[in-house]
């Protein structure tokens, strides 16, 4: 189960949830309790002494006997007994003696069960093994002893802080835990290191290569490392309403992190964010609300993954119980032997909040509601609290339970006994509103199974406390599960789930739409309800504070509008109608992969395929560059062939004469690529001297010339009167073009139409076939897509790692493929801004041409490539150039291909039915 990933970390018996909330851990020392025996006898158990914030703890090594916890607040008298001098006794090394009125005995014989607490007067001796450090430990626990008895707790917090601070800023990171000897350190800050109900102090240190914590008290291990290139994403958290935390993520679903750190200040966060961001194949900021929405509605996300990423988006957390994830009720049946799904009554009305779904129950609340003084609310609990996550969790998570209540569980009538009974109390009872957690949804049902045989209290009924009453129509936890997760991915709940969404994380979460709908909670639940650092009196903020940790927040508001409903027959489509008893993996629209999607997805472009790629024949190869081809255009008639090349010349091409016919150079610097426009008589090349040129094929000389860019020009490409240039200068200029004609010859006039910046150079740019739509790929592997009417950048899409090398959209203008220096070929959703489809190849790829589901494609090894994107697999590998193939020409009306590589050849290619 995903919420015990960070407490995997360690099987040893002591654990921070012995200590009370918000309660820090220090320090340890090998020491031995010394107690008197009947016979007057010392016996000394060897054990751990841990020194903490607001309590001593006694771990002995010894299983069976109870590890021992005395609250500071109940100390009398802390001393250091110093050792006897006398020269005819035997000496004594020094000791520390705790005399104290309360005492808690934990995990006797080594069992998970309630607190034994023993009260009165009690006196305990501790001896360390290292005795030179006795005096120092009594001295560190009588100034703790101090700041737990003075009587304010603000004061209480302040001095036990001070002291946190001190040691943190006594002690640094060990750089001997580096894994590599030429690791270059970043940045060093103190952090701490939040897991359910936990923060443990120490340093973060990030280098160029991992991310380390080193806790402070060396809990649960000395150092944790996380390798930077295999984190896929991270978060910014807010963390008891202040943005400090951060969460890192080292996998692509699991809804628990490897590790959430808590900054003292945001910018150490946003610090450690920022550099760790740049690690990311896929940088986080292209996951927003809305884009995962759009998803979600075309089916590439199951219903369970899309409130996953909501959850997530909105800040909760499962290392953060009081912003756990949140999930529906979905089911209101819990009495039938069989589950319909085909009969809304079978679920529970999600346009209504749980406080809603009982309307005399409602009628209650809305008379208290109406007369209370301002800021009045409707529930005064919330529908998702640390208290009610761990009454879910209890059979697997007794220990954060204990700490949570003070070593107690609660009353057996009050616990999590049946599934049935606590869907009837959250529709009856007067202060029940809870919602679920995702375990409702997935594949563990250890939650719900008594399967560690704990004590918890016997009912009123006679019944001990076992495994959770499953519904009739479930024959056990497991099927009861699949089920659960069967309703939640049903045709009824697919069409509501937009409702509970605007509930929860929508545009009913709050004002006068929270009203309309019922759904108005305690003021102190709501992001910005209360400003606790403009509090003055400490014991009140303190207060505050923790009443909002443990009371429940509503998640982060993501739409402001209402929440469009899923496009069901799509869903359908892809999902297939799941019969009751299907297995999970039957259930999920992305369980089927991308191929299927992009199949559904291209299926106009399908009809558009080539139908004369059968075979590709070579007709003829000619060598008439000096350095590698960049560009390739053929005039319109198909007699002459034009191309560009680093060499920086423009070749003429006579395709009946099988010869160049003439070589023009307009500098000393590369060519980058030509085209041919609409009149078919004027040829237009780019320049790495940061120029685009104008050469008449008529005249047989350079028309005009452009300097337009403060960098090379990279690329063309060219829409009825409008030029669009793309430079390494980070922008793309958009130019008008017009002709006019003066006595001696004419000229060519450009007015500048609009400049698209980009945060890196631009290397490749290509529009859509009716010059709506204009893609770009930058240096950073970043593919904007752009509106050509408004100018305005309709998706900014992280897809590779490094260069791309070139893009096009497909005929119907739906996707956009791209090829980069990382080896991958990207199918981007130009609606969602989703990769939808990526393969990776053997070999880098640099030019292409496609039709929507084909690709023709030219890599580095020189050889042509027939890919097919709806099966990710090569259907033909035709050997062309002796080097990389670097420029790409295709008209499929006179079923002609022509291709230049770094081996300075053009080659002609004939497409054979």
């Amino acid at each position: 189960m995903a919420f015990f990933k960070t407490q995997e970390r360690t099987k040893a018996r002591f654990s921070l949830l012995l200590l009370d909330l918000e309660e820090y851990y220090f320090e340890q020392h090998t020491a031995y309790q010394v107690t008197t025996t009947s016979s007057k006898k010392e016996k000394k158990t060897r054990g751990s002494l841990k020194v903490c914030s607001r309590s001593i703890i006694f771990d002995p090594e010894d299983l069976a006997e109870p590890i021992i916890k005395i609250p500071l607040r109940d100390c009398k008298n802390i001393e250091f007994v110093q050792k006897e001098n006398n020269p005819f006794i035997e000496p004594q090394p020094p000791a520390i003696t705790v005399s104290c009125e309360q005492v808690m005995f934990i995990k006797e014989n080594n069992v998970i069960a309630a607190y034994r607490n023993e009260r009165g007067e009690n006196k305990l001796t501790f001896q360390l093994e290292i005795s030179s450090k006795t005096e120092d430990v009594v001295q560190t626990l009588l100034q703790l002893h101090r700041a737990s008895c003075l009587e304010k707790l603000g004061d209480q917090t302040a001095m036990i802080a001070a002291n946190l601070q001190s040691r943190l800023a006594r002690s640094s990171f060990d750089k001997n835990f580096f894994q590599n000897v030429a690791e270059k350190p970043h940045m060093e800050c103190a952090v701490e290191m939040v897991t359910p109900l936990v923060s443990n102090p120490g340093h973060v240190c990030i280098t160029d290569e991992n991310l380390y914590f080193q806790p402070l008290n060396g809990y649960p291990e000395h150092v944790i490392q996380i390798k930077l290139l295999r984190v896929r994403r991270i978060y910014k958290r807010r963390h008891g309403l202040r943005p400090l935390g951060l969460e890192v993520f080292c996998t692509e679903n699991d809804f628990c992190s490897d590790i959430y750190l808590k900054c003292y200040n945001t910018a150490d966060r946003d610090e450690i964010y920022y550099y760790i961001a740049t690690f990311l194949e896929n940088h986080v900021t292209e996951h927003t609300a809305e884009s995962y929405m759009l998803q979600w509605q075309r089916g590439h996300l199951s219903n369970y993954q899309y409130l996953l990423h909501l959850n997530n988006l909105a800040d909760r957390s499962c290392n953060d119980l009081s912003q756990y994830p949140v999930f529906p009720w979905v089911i209101d049946d819990y009495t039938s032997t069989h589950l319909d799904f085909t009969n809304a009554a079978t679920f529970r009305d999600l346009s209504k909040p749980v406080g809603a779904l009982n309307k005399e129950r409602l009628d209650r609340l809305l008379a208290r509601y109406r007369g209370m003084p301002e800021p009045p609310f409707m529930y005064g609990s919330h529908y998702s609290s640390p208290g009610y996550v761990l009454f879910y969790l209890v059979r697997v998570a007794p220990e954060h339970m204990l700490c949570l209540q003070n070593g107690r569980y609660d009353h057996a009538d009050r616990m999590f006994n049946s599934v049935g009974e606590t869907w009837k109390n959250c529709l009856e009872g007067a202060t029940d509103f809870k919602e679920l957690i995702p375990e409702f949804y997935g594949d563990d049902s250890s939650f719900l199974e008594n399967r560690l045989n704990l004590s918890l209290g016997r009912r009123q009924n006679g019944k001990l406390v076992g495994d959770v009453v499953l519904p009739p129509w479930a024959s056990n936890a497991r099927d009861f599960l699949q089920k659960h997760k069967a309703a939640l991915e049903s045709q009824y709940v697919s069409e509501h789930l937009h409702e509970w969404i605007d509930l929860v994380f929508g545009f009913r979460q709050r004002g006068s739409e929270a009203v309309a709908a019922h759904n108005v909670f305690h003021p102190l639940t709501y992001e910005g309800g209360v400003d606790c650092d403009s509090i003055a009196d400490t014991d009140q903020r303190i207060a505050m504070l923790t009443q909002i940790l443990e009371f429940g927040q509503t998640p982060t508001q993501l739409f402001t509008s209402p929440h469009p409903q899923r496009i069901t027959p799509r869903f359908q489509n892809i999902t297939r109608s799941p019969s009751i008893n299907s297995p999970i993996s039957d259930l999920s629209p992305a369980s089927q992969g991308e191929d299927s999607s992009f199949e559904d997805l291209t299926e106009e472009s399908r009809k558009m395929a080539w139908a004369n790629m059968g075979s590709l024949t070579l007709i003829s190869s000619h060598k008439i560059h000096k350095e590698a081809v960049t560009g390739i255009a053929m005039t319109r008639d198909g007699s002459s062939i034009f191309s560009t090349s680093q060499d920086s010349t423009l070749k003429m091409f006579s395709r009946e004469l099988k010869d160049f016919q003439r070589s023009m150079s307009f500098s000393n610097m590369a060519l980058s690529s030509c085209l041919m426009l609409a009149d078919g008589k004027t040829v237009v090349c780019s320049s790495w001297d940061n120029n685009v040129y104008f050469y008449s094929i008529p005249y047989g000389r350079r028309q005009d010339t452009l300097m337009g860019h403060d960098d090379a020009v990279s690329q063309m490409c060219w829409f009825d009167d409008r030029l669009y240039t793309a430079s390494w200068d980070s922008t793309i200029k958009v130019w008008q073009f017009a002709c006019s004609s003066s006595s001696s010859h004419k000229r060519t006039q450009f007015q500048l139409l609009a400049e698209l910046e980009h945060d890196a150079g631009v290397n490749t740019v290509s529009l859509n076939p009716a010059g709506t739509l204009l893609v770009s790929g930058s240096k950073d592997g970043t593919v904007s897509i752009w509106d050509t009417s408004s100018y305005g950048a309709l998706q900014q899409v992280h897809c590779h790692q490094g260069n791309i090398h070139h893009l096009a959209f497909s005929p119907d203008s739906r996707h956009v493929l791209s090829v980069g220096a990382d080896s991958c070929m990207k199918v981007l959703d130009v609606q969602t801004g989703m990769v939808i489809s990526s393969v990776k190849a053997e070999v880098e790829q640099r030019c292409f041409c496609w039709d929507g589901s084909s690709v023709l494609c030219g890599g580095q090894s020189g050889d042509l490539f027939l890919w097919d994107l709806l099966s990710n697999s090569v259907t033909k590998r035709i050997p062309a150039h002796s080097g990389g193939i670097t420029a790409m020409w295709m008209n499929e009306l006179c079923n002609t291909v022509i291709t230049g590589g770094e081996d300075r050849q053009i080659i002609f290619w004939k497409l054979e039915s």
